[in-house]
């Protein structure tokens, strides 16, 4: 669902991460490997701008041939699923805090990626707009 395309440049003794669609998001890695691993953190940074100003989220690109992507955590993709979910339906989040009969900072809480919400939490969020959560392993 947040699955973002990503180049990769070899950029001196580095490879260069950027994300097309997010900006925001620049990292770099020793090699692929760290620098694809260093892009979740920084995809995560970038969302969260977005989650921050109230901004709708950057829909991803279309892979094209070749590419590589990157996706935030199970956890950051859960969150940003629901708030993606209110943002489409128009609700505020002092709305989502009386639907769920939460205080204003458990739901700023919820809407930071650097904080480790409970699911279930996530999971009452999303019923509260007309969502549910889905957890799957994919091969």
């Amino acid at each position: 669902m947040f699955n973002y395309p990503v180049t990769l440049t070899k950029d001196g003794d580095t490879i260069l991460v950027r994300f097309r669609d997010i900006p925001e998001a620049i990292t770099f890695g020793a090699d692929k490997e760290e620098a694809l691993l260093n892009a979740v953190d920084a995809l995560e940074t970038g969302l969260s701008f977005y989650v921050e100003s109230r901004k709708a989220l950057p829909v991803p690109s279309k892979v094209k041939r070749g590419e590589r992507t990157v996706s935030p955590t199970a956890l950051e993709c859960a969150k940003l699923g629901v708030y993606q979910a209110m943002t489409e339906q128009g609700i505020k989040k002092a709305e989502l805090a009386r639907r769920l009969g939460w205080h204003m900072p458990q739901v700023d809480r919820l809407f930071d990626l650097r904080h480790a919400s409970k699911l279930e939490q996530i999971e009452a969020a999303a019923l509260a707009l007309g969502r549910h959560l889905e957890v799957r392993i994919a091969a």
